[in-house]
């Protein structure tokens, strides 16, 4: 069975002559206008309770402690409510989901409750992290109501998620991977499918995950609400949206692609041989608060994680090979502290939803713009400060550099 948490990336093509084409951080930035005009709106905190949102729903917010809204929110719930397609663009741990799925539960809480059982949201995300934290949302915010959901991802047996999936549970949480193998056994049906939800839709979007996207569109009514979120959007990605959406509102919240004001950043060079005795030392002498450090691929998350393990540092590693289990078992050990330092590849980027991470550390130069702003969003959360830390090789200078320009930042 197949999971989308890490898809199989598409080999680079090669560039006229045939040498290769510069990776995507280092080329010319982006420079297409944005496709769509801003939404006008107002980000001052709202309180739930003047939102006019069913009283179930609103004994949820209570629930999960949220008095008002975030800017995010604020911006996007009332085009939402009104029924409009949305993009929104904010920064890693501003209360992007609570967005999207405060306008959803208010729309099905608004409908006939005598109606047919059927799946009306589907909400996808690209790890299987990130959408067990979606379904945790959900369930709080529908605890006082008989709304329905369900999470489907791989790793785990698809027995009970097949069960919910032809019971017709409300909202479907998935990762396109194992949908898709619910799809090919007819386990899900779309018929009755209002609203369609893209969460980190920049990388639903891109050309790792686009065919199975592609394949589950076809499948969904044309005539329905659809709404996208990221931290970033890159311009080729957003030309993809004018495929299928309605005349979104285009929410962007704070600075367009870059990372979040409250986390500090620092470079640090060194040979790539001394970067793993280099980050136990500092681990152990100068870190202040739970580490994230983000390696490139699942083996090197997998050899750092035993060296800094046999230096006497209490390490998990995450990463998509791991079982479902072993990866819960991670992210529980390094949430409640038994593990202050976690090991991971860019599975953690868009699925890790911890408070308090106070630092991020990319073991190598990220490839990116966007998976930097993705990997640092992890700390400096919900106005939180954080720090982000990059260990660079002399030959990585380069690559450092032009990432800066990108993201228009000076790192270190």
């Amino acid at each position: 069975m197949t999971d989308s948490s890490e898809p199989r990336r598409p080999r680079r093509r090669r560039g006229p002559g045939g040498g290769s084409s510069k990776p995507a951080a280092f080329a010319k930035p982006d420079t297409t206008p944005v496709a769509y005009e801003e939404a006008v709106f107002d980000p001052a905190p709202i309180p739930f309770d003047q939102l006019n949102i069913d009283p179930r729903l609103l004994a949820g917010t209570k629930d999960l402690g949220w008095p008002a809204t975030r800017p995010v929110q604020s911006g996007v719930i009332p085009y939402a409510l009104a029924g409009r397609d949305v993009i929104a663009c904010a920064e890693t741990g501003t209360g992007k989901t609570a967005a999207f799925l405060i306008p959803v539960l208010q729309r099905f809480l608004q409908a006939d409750a005598s109606r047919t059982a059927a799946t009306r949201a589907l909400i996808l995300a690209p790890t299987r992290e990130l959408a067990q934290q979606i379904e945790d949302q959900v369930q709080g915010l529908t605890y006082h109501t008989t709304i329905s959901s369900v999470a489907v991802f791989g790793g785990v047996p698809m027995t009970a998620q097949e069960q919910a999936l032809k019971a017709g549970v409300d909202i479907v949480v998935a990762t396109p991977g194992r949908l898709m193998d619910h799809m090919r056994h007819d386990s899900v049906s779309y018929t009755a499918l209002e609203v369609l939800v893209l969460d980190e839709a920049d990388r639903m979007l891109d050309m790792g995950f686009w065919p199975d996207v592609q394949r589950i569109f076809t499948a969904l009514p044309a005539t329905r609400q659809t709404l996208l979120f990221s931290a970033t959007m890159p311009g080729e990605v957003l030309k993809l949206t004018k495929d299928f959406l309605r005349d979104p509102a285009y929410v962007q919240v704070g600075r367009r692609g870059g990372p979040a004001k409250s986390v500090t950043h620092t470079v640090h060079t060194l040979p790539t041989s001394e970067k793993a005795h280099w980050l136990a030392r500092w681990i152990r002498d100068d870190s202040q608060g739970p580490v994230l450090v983000f390696c490139r691929t699942k083996i090197g998350a997998d050899k750092l994680a035993s060296r800094l393990g046999s230096m006497g540092i209490r390490t998990a590693a995450l990463h998509a090979d791991r079982t479902q289990q072993q990866r819960m078992a991670a992210v529980e050990a390094f949430r409640s502290g038994t593990y202050p330092v976690l090991v991971a590849t860019d599975v953690a980027a868009r699925g890790l939803d911890i408070d308090g991470i106070a630092h991020v550390v990319n073991f190598e130069v990220p490839d990116t713009p966007e998976t930097y702003v993705h990997r640092v969003g992890r700390t400096g959360r919900a106005d939180a400060t954080g720090h982000a830390m990059t260990l660079a090789s002399p030959d990585e200078m380069k690559n450092l550099r032009a990432l800066e320009s990108a993201l228009g930042v000076v790192l270190g």
